[in-house]
């Protein structure tokens, strides 16, 4: 049978993947990255995780796989197949695609941006599919985004498109690790949330999907804190309405778990604060955090529809 292998590594952990030319999943596996042990050796695990992938899919189904794609984060050049940098990966500068196809006896290996690779498969198989049009956002740790046009993810001109956590909600705001003050992603993030409420409750442990339960049972403290995230994370959304007019808006990651509690006071902000642009659909994420895998088997079949044949 005819496959790809598919990788999504994140921070703490690594998702993989044999994805058939229908999009079914024939195997999936996790593993921890590894990041204490270095970025080296993260790479080294990647190289290792993809070849026993090669091998099962080899003594599975009769074949090689015929592609790879590998999503990472941080900052991707795609077009050169190299991983630039993630600050919580630790690397710099990485051949990825290089590195991986060599390991994986020469197969096309594809690389994306774990966002956008996100973005591409809620865009063509799940919450945006049908959709010409789409913004993909995911609400975790921090806030990305994923421009969907067409069926693809546009990239941008450097590989920055759609970055809208350092959108600038609030002036003179929280320091954010980009270097500006008052991005999205330091108030309306799930981190952020997690943030302000431990402080509020005076419980450290405390996170986002705590003040979510203290909201819906009628605490007003929580309710302040969401909603002061849910008016920022509106003005951010809003100034990517304006910009691009997507026909439907995806939100996924940690906050989107509120379901609701979430959405019902979003699509109100949102609704607020819009003039003469048109509303999108504002739906959540379909995919899970299965997303990134799926996407990553997405950019392999792409790379093999698009080789010339010998």
């Amino acid at each position: 049978m005819k496959h790809v292998i598919a990788l999504d590594v994140g921070g703490t952990g690594m998702k993989a993947a044999l994805v058939a030319d229908d999009g079914s999943l024939l195997h999936e596996a996790r593993r921890a990255t590894g990041r204490e042990r270095g970025p080296e050796a993260v790479v080294e695990t990647i190289q290792d995780f993809a070849a026993e992938l090669l091998d099962l899919g080899r003594e599975r189904f009769g074949r090689a796989a015929s592609a790879a794609g590998v999503a990472v984060p941080g900052i991707v050049d795609a077009e050169n197949g190299i991983a630039v940098y993630a600050a919580n990966l630790g690397w710099r500068d990485v051949p990825m695609r290089r590195l991986l196809s060599r390991r994986l006896g020469g197969i096309p290996v594809a690389l994306g941006h774990d966002v956008r690779t996100g973005g591409l498969a809620e865009g063509r198989i799940g919450a945006g599919r049908g959709a010409d049009r789409f913004l993909f956002v995911p609400l975790g740790t921090g806030i990305a985004g994923a421009i969907g046009i067409a069926g693809r993810i546009e990239a941008g001109a450097h590989g920055y498109a759609g970055e809208i956590g350092h959108i600038v909600v609030r002036p003179g705001g929280p320091a954010c690790g980009c270097g500006q003050y008052g991005c999205l992603e330091t108030l309306a993030s799930a981190s952020a949330v997690s943030r302000a409420w431990a402080a509020a409750s005076g419980d450290p442990e405390a996170d986002a999907a705590d003040c979510a339960k203290a909201v819906e049972s009628g605490d007003a403290a929580a309710e302040e804190i969401w909603l002061a995230a849910i008016g920022a994370l509106a003005d951010g959304l809003v100034t990517a309405i304006t910009l691009l007019d997507p026909r439907t808006l995806i939100i996924g990651g940690g906050l989107a778990e509120a379901g609701e509690t979430l959405f019902t006071p979003l699509r109100t902000a949102v609704e607020e604060r819009v003039t003469f642009q048109r509303l999108p659909h504002i739906v959540p994420a379909a995919l899970g955090d299965t997303a990134g895998c799926l996407g990553a088997g997405l950019l392999a079949w792409d790379l093999l529809a698009t080789e010339v044949p010998a």
